[in-house]
């Protein structure tokens, strides 16, 4: 039995690199798994989870879309609230429940904070904590009970890095907002909590970042690069019974880079 059988996910911004893995690791644990992207939705993801999906609970699925099937795509463009409401009812509507959300949609754009402007700011603030915002309280409108709700932030919500303005301010608000919607959600025992990835490994990444990757391994205790594996097994825990009593939580996972003193 996975930990997450009978369990419907919804993860945002599961066509990228670690939206992917998140995805992966809950249908992997038994969660029928609602991946939304940006725009076209993709249909490899939605095979691959199908299988694995198959593979927690043998023949129980039906075909892709239907209410016994292992996986679902949805398209949005989640900065519109509009949008974030419209997912989460097809969510929820798609096996008659929702009981698993994780906020991943996320941007990173490098740029310096000296010349940047609103609308850049507002691009980033939109995307990576707005549309949480309206997807955590959508969400907490139809959980039951016993339902979980996780924002991936990153270990720049404490530790910011130049260049990512916008993008750690944001990510220190995820920080904070699961924090507070903990407080107001617990009284309906919906558990929020939030993941911090360190680096994360990405095809291109040692061809493009040789230096800082270079840096990273030098610095980290575990001497390796984040797997997108490495992030979903924490939301997949987070969203199991094994985190019955865990809520306002900030989950690290960066190799212990974070212990290592910066004076």
């Amino acid at each position: 039995m996975g930990l997450l059988d009978g369990k419907v996910a919804l993860v945002t911004g599961a066509g990228g690199v670690v939206g992917r893995g998140i995805a992966r690791r809950l249908a992997a644990a038994g969660a029928s798994v609602v991946a939304h992207t940006r725009t076209t939705p993709v249909d490899d993801l939605v095979a691959e989870l199908r299988e694995l999906r198959e593979l927690a609970e043998p023949g129980r699925l039906g075909e892709p879309g239907e209410p016994g099937s292992g996986a679902l795509a949805v398209a949005a463009d989640l900065t519109d609230p509009d949008e974030c409401r419209r997912v989460v009812r097809e969510a929820a509507g798609w096996r008659g429940r929702l009981d698993v959300l994780v906020n991943n949609a996320g941007a990173q754009p490098v740029q310096p904070l000296a010349g940047m402007t609103a609308a850049e700011w507002r691009a980033v603030v939109d995307t990576n904590l707005t549309s949480a915002f309206s997807c955590t309280q959508a969400a907490a409108e139809v959980m039951a009970h016993g339902s979980s709700i996780t924002h991936v932030a990153s270990i720049e919500g404490t530790r910011p890095a130049p260049g990512h303005a916008h993008y750690s301010a944001s990510k220190a608000a995820l920080i904070m907002h699961a924090r507070s919607a903990a407080l107001e959600y617990g009284e309906r025992g919906i558990r929020v909590n939030t993941v911090s990835p360190g680096l994360i490994a990405r095809p291109g990444i040692e061809d493009e970042w040789p230096e800082g990757v270079a840096r990273w391994t030098s610095a980290a205790p575990l001497a390796r690069l984040g797997t997108p594996e490495d992030v979903g097994d924490a939301c997949a825990f987070l969203a199991s019974p094994l985190a019955r009593w865990i809520t306002g939580h900030d989950l690290v996972v960066d190799g212990g880079v974070s212990a290592r003193p910066t004076w």
